[in-house]
């Protein structure tokens, strides 16, 4: 089908929710603390994106991730850049990219070991509204009190450096190998193309795109995929209906009818497509 809705996987975590932001139901009460909602493609597909939603109550692990070419010689199907989108954060909520400076590799090591860390990264404050673009190599961490989406190159390799004394395995000589030891630069400000879209994400890995509501035509070239995120509202895509906290994969040329207060993203990978609005 060229629109296919799809599935949903809650993801428990130690450092998630059990209430979780509309339009989301809180976690089962007898469960876990929700971290992660994932869109699963059906059958056995491992398409290049994945989404996700996050949902934080303490600091994620400091961690970093390798870039394709490094993955490939660890015999890894690709890297992960990723980029998040803020929806919601509570008062004081921060994230960490990056080193307030440049350190070398050794200094970060020993950083890592110590605890220190933690006052060698760029801790940013972070409200609902934001935008990050993360290259792989950036040492990074979210922060507790944020809910977020996630796009990101379709790959769990994740070198944790620093968990806060948690009992999970650590990955030091992995993740300070592939780790760029310097102050996060930020992509510059997004841009407005003719049909009133926003593109957040212009490579390299992937595009995302932001449209509000309306309607228009994603034409996908053979054997791509592109994924419709509804952040707010609902409407068809080629008569399948979306509503805000779903997702769906698109293929070959689709037509979209969303409600004029919808708030949409769009992923693809970067070799393109065209919409016709």
């Amino acid at each position: 089908m060229p629109a296919t809705l799809l599935a949903t996987h809650r993801v428990e975590k130690p450092w998630g929710r059990r209430r979780l932001q509309a339009p989301f139901d809180d976690g089962a009460v007898d469960g876990g603390p929700v971290g992660e909602i994932w869109f699963q493609t059906p059958g056995n597909a491992a398409p290049d994106l994945l989404i996700k939603y996050l949902f934080t109550s303490e600091k994620l692990s400091v961690q970093v991730h390798p870039d394709d070419a490094q993955a490939h010689a660890r015999g890894l199907p690709r890297g992960k850049d990723e980029c998040w989108l803020i929806l919601g954060a509570e008062p004081g909520a921060t994230m960490a990219l990056g080193t307030k400076e440049p350190v070398d590799k050794a200094a970060l090591r020993a950083a890592a070991l110590d605890g220190s860390i933690e006052q060698l990264l760029d801790w940013k404050p972070v409200k609902a509204g934001d935008f990050f673009y993360v290259p792989s190599g950036t040492v990074h961490a979210l922060g507790a009190g944020l809910t977020l989406i996630e796009v990101q190159q379709n790959s769990e390799t994740t070198y944790r450096l620093y968990d806060y004394g948690r009992p999970r395995e650590l990955h030091l000589d992995d993740g300070i190998a592939v780790a760029d030891t310097r102050p996060y630069e930020p992509q510059p400000p997004p841009g407005r193309v003719d049909d009133g879209s926003v593109v957040l994400v212009d490579g390299p890995k992937f595009v995302l795109e932001r449209f509000s509501g309306g309607g228009w035509t994603v034409a996908l070239p053979d054997g791509d995929t592109a994924w419709l995120i509804p952040i707010a509202g609902k409407g068809l895509a080629d008569g399948v209906a979306f509503k805000a906290g779903e997702c769906l994969a698109l293929t070959g040329a689709v037509h979209v009818a969303a409600d004029a207060d919808a708030d949409l993203l769009l992923a693809y990978p970067e070799e393109g497509q065209s919409n016709d609005r």
